[in-house]
């Protein structure tokens, strides 16, 4: 995986490998730790925290995962999908697991040092730090400040971050995101590539932070006295809350958005959607930047263009979208062009 990243971001897993590669520091015993993740991102931390327990044994002496409960999903409700990591977990990597949909009357079932969230969701409260002798650490892909909140990796997109990274901070006691910055992403951070999208990001990311999270164990960087080595605050970038992602966010307001926010958008969610003047819905499940002339008047919105069987569409900056592919309300998924340029044709015609 490592040859597959950006060349700055393989010189600074491989200068942290370096860094961390000889014996703990600080460490007087092997950590019993008590891991919270869910998703991709938590599982390189968790895959990371295991290879390390069997490299350096005197680093890690037990890991315990905790996730969410198994959702009902599907017609009728009638499956359940369970967490990504706990398939991990317990098939790949053997470790014990706990699902939990709260921590109220939970006890974890086994003394612990240190609990480590990654993605997880829940807030793990004061009663469950106390019972780690080092408190707790999350991995968050994000150089915070910037981007606190649940979704950071969809917002990085959203917003248009030239950069991001990773920061490791103490799980504060009652607040999510406001603990002390032990590690980060030195300053620039990693770059952002205008073509990355989310499965990329995650995957980037997430081996940034596995290492990270193992050279802090290492290094002992998560013994007091702690340091704060968090350098983004200071730095004049923008700070932003990395709200939870909703169906709102795919919504596509031609008058509002420019053609990079679309484009953005459909790196951070998939397909996205909109409504036509007439109300019906229209998911645009393949969109791109048409490359024609910037159009500085005309309204806003998806036409059917003379001689062409592909709608196109204005955004607010003048950038024309192409519509590769659309599925219309009610219609088959990825065949609404068709009905889509007759709906568009029969308004050009009445308008």
């Amino acid at each position: 995986m490592l040859w597959r990243l950006p060349a700055p971001v393989r010189s600074f897993l491989v200068s942290n490998s370096r860094r961390y590669s000889s014996n703990v520091t600080k460490n007087a015993e092997s950590l019993r730790i008590l891991f919270c993740g869910s998703d991709e991102f938590s599982i390189a931390s968790l895959r990371a925290l295991s290879k390390a327990s069997q490299e350096v044994p005197e680093l890690v002496e037990s890991i315990d995962v905790v996730h969410r409960p198994a959702k009902p999903t599907g017609r009728g409700l009638k499956t359940l999908r369970e967490v990504p990591i706990k398939r991990v977990a317990t098939e790949e990597l053997n470790l014990p697991t706990h699902a939990i949909d709260t921590f109220t009357g939970w006890t974890p079932p086994t003394p612990i040092d240190l609990v480590i969230a990654v993605s997880f969701g829940l807030f793990v409260p004061p009663r469950i730090l106390n019972l780690a002798k080092y408190g707790g650490l999350n991995v968050h892909p994000s150089l915070l400040p910037d981007l606190h909140g649940p979704a950071p990796l969809h917002h990085t997109l959203l917003k248009g971050r030239p950069f991001t990274g990773v920061t490791i901070q103490t799980l504060h006691a009652a607040h999510f995101d406001r603990g002390m910055t032990i590690a980060q992403t030195p300053p620039p951070g990693i770059e952002v590539g205008r073509q990355t999208t989310l499965l990329h990001l995650t995957e980037q990311l997430g081996e940034v932070g596995a290492n990270m999270l193992v050279g802090v164990l290492k290094s002992g960087a998560f013994i007091p006295p702690l340091k704060d080595v968090g350098w983004y605050a200071a730095s004049g970038g923008p700070i932003d809350h990395a709200e939870k992602i909703t169906k709102q966010h795919g919504y596509v307001d031609f008058s509002k958005l420019t053609l990079q926010d679309i484009l953005n958008a459909r790196r951070a969610l998939g397909s996205l959607w909109c409504k036509l003047p007439n109300g019906d819905r229209v998911i645009l499940d393949e969109i791109e930047d048409s490359g024609l002339p910037v159009l500085p008047d005309g309204e806003n919105g998806i036409w059917a263009p003379d001689g062409m069987d592909i709608p196109l569409a204005r955004a607010a900056c003048g950038g024309v979208l192409r519509i590769n592919r659309s599925t219309y309300e009610g219609g088959k998924t990825g065949r609404g062009n068709t009905r889509l340029m007759r709906v568009l044709e029969a308004d050009k015609s009445s308008g």
